[in-house]
């Protein structure tokens, strides 16, 4: 028995050493990194993420990020990415340690890192041991994980507000739970910014290919100046960064019998405010329109959630409610007595997809739209992969009113400098697909794109450093020349862009009064 209490204490002793390494390797990494910030909040973590991080390698920071929504992806600082294995598929916090180590061998200026932590106890270790961010972004509070977090939203925005950083900055473009915010950041001797989302125009928002809001895109603003990155800089590298695999998207497919379906897929925004406001947006925007239809996707571990879709069904005022999954009865029961008659229920989890589309596409007039809601997984990911296999329908942008292009519905003119990127081939609304996903052959065929040329480069004859430049915008300022790119030619040098000098000059923010609380004059 002694042999084996022996045993024991020895194999505490180790674990204990193997501890302290860890830790204090994971620190020398975070100690790698100037500029780390942590994305937390309800909704749109993921797209703020690539927003941040867009702005930042505008730029000329190295920029490395880690998103966790829809496809948990680490994106590379020269904005590639590729998926975050999981063993046994399963989220864990402690992957973060990995994501430090691989980002600290770039040796980059800043990393980006959503936070993946609902528990309010893991939301504080996540923040004081395993990022321990410089700048902490808390983008929004609305009502979900109520299980966890609390609730009402002021158990929400105080479980939050563990992972501002002690002594850091937090920026916020959550307005109506500021004043609690305000008060846990003082208690953390944090800086709390408000983003405020009013300097955003529409003309700067229009320069995006897919659809984002005001509010992410002035966080995104925000965190760039804090770190030295002019307004005109980071959008213009915010319209270049990639989207999130789960971004709010458009389709148009032409069902049988000659019937035209705009889709739009809001199954990302699963609490009850942000999908009205999603919505919401789609109809301003002119992508969608009535006929109204809803489908609601129902699953036995998020009950409370499926009610909370049913209760929205008045806001919503769709001419039908289409109910997949189980148990659809939550949902159903949720839809107050008076729009209850419009719901159709299209036989749970165990009908086949084939029949319930069918059934489905059968209600549809001849041009109507059609919103999914509620969770994706399950019947909603049957429903998403038989609508890809329908072919598409083209329309005229000046009868559909898209944005950004002719005929939209507040379109003006803009900047040459904000000019919208060339549309795709698919239209103004084609589907952001995750490039790591098994397609099957429809979806594949549909969305394959035609090779992008490859634009020419011209270069200075007496820059010191031969630097090449992309045409035509450059030969406006200077004399150049065109010279054809070399077989084996060495890779041109470009002159590091140095780092500010104080990390977080406040004038970078101040001059747009993102320092005031929401309400107060200016």
């Amino acid at each position: 028995m002694l042999f084996l209490y022996c045993v024991l204490l020895l194999c505490c002793l180790v674990m204990l050493v193997a501890g302290i390494v860890e830790q204090r390797r994971h620190f020398a990494n975070l100690g790698h990194i100037h500029h780390r910030v942590l994305v937390n909040g309800i909704r749109g973590k993921s797209s703020i993420t690539r927003l941040c991080a867009g702005a930042l390698r505008g730029g000329g920071l190295r920029t490395v990020a880690k998103t966790t929504g829809t496809a948990a992806r680490f994106i590379h600082p020269d904005a590639t990415e590729e998926p975050v294995y999981r063993k046994f598929g399963i989220a864990n916090v402690v992957e973060q340690i990995g994501i430090v180590r691989r980002a600290a061998a770039y040796r980059p200026d800043a990393l980006v890192m959503e936070c993946m932590a609902v528990m309010p106890a893991l939301q504080e270790i996540n923040q004081s041991k395993l990022i321990q961010s410089t700048i902490g972004v808390l983008c929004n509070v609305r009502e979900d994980h109520v299980a966890e977090m609390g609730p009402t939203l002021d158990d929400i925005a105080r479980s939050l507000s563990r992972s501002m950083p002690h002594g850091g900055i937090c920026v916020t473009a959550e307005k109506e739970r500021f004043h609690v915010l305000q008060e846990e950041a003082d208690a953390r001797d944090c800086t709390l910014v408000y983003a405020d989302p009013d300097t955003v125009s529409d003309e700067e928002l229009r320069g995006f290919s897919w659809f984002t809001f005001k509010e992410n895109v002035a966080i995104a603003l925000t965190v760039a100046g804090l770190l030295g990155v002019d307004r005109e800089t980071a959008l213009q590298g915010m319209y270049d960064a990639p989207p999130d695999p789960g971004v709010l998207s458009v389709e148009r497919y032409a069902a049988p019998g000659g019937k035209r379906v705009r889709f739009a897929n809001v199954f990302a925004a699963n609490d009850p405010e942000s999908t009205l406001m999603n919505i919401n947006q789609l109809l301003d925007l002119g992508a969608i329109d009535r006929p109204l239809n809803v489908v609601i996707n129902c699953r036995p571990d998020r009950v409370e959630r499926n009610g909370q879709m049913g209760q929205i069904v008045p806001d919503l005022m769709p001419d039908k409610v289409f109910v997949i999954g189980h148990p659809a009865k939550s949902a159903i029961d949720a839809i107050p007595a008076e729009w209850r008659s419009r719901a159709v229920d299209l036989g749970g989890d165990q009908r086949d997809g084939e029949e319930f589309m069918h059934e489905l596409l059968g209600h549809l007039g001849a041009t109507s739209s059609l919103v999914a809601i509620g969770n994706i997984h399950g019947q909603g990911e049957v429903l998403l992969e038989h609508l890809a296999e329908l072919p598409a329908f083209e329309e005229d942008a000046d009868a559909a009113g898209l944005p950004g292009q002719p005929g939209a519905p507040h379109a003006s003119g803009g900047s040459a400098a904000h000019e919208r990127p060339a549309p795709h081939p698919q239209g103004q609304y084609a589907a952001h697909l995750d490039p790591y996903a098994d397609l099957t052959a429809a979806q594949e065929a549909r969305f394959a794109l035609p090779p992008v040329p490859v634009p020419q480069q011209y270069v200075h004859p007496g820059h010191p450093y031969e630097q090449s430049v992309p045409a035509p915008q450059e030969l406006q300022a200077g004399p150049y020349e065109y010279r054809p790119p070399q077989a084996g030619q060495p890779q041109q040098y470009q002159p590091p862009r140095p780092l500010p000098q104080h990390p977080y000059p406040g004038p970078q923010w101040q001059d747009r009064n993102q320092n005031q609380n929401p309400g107060e004059p200016r």
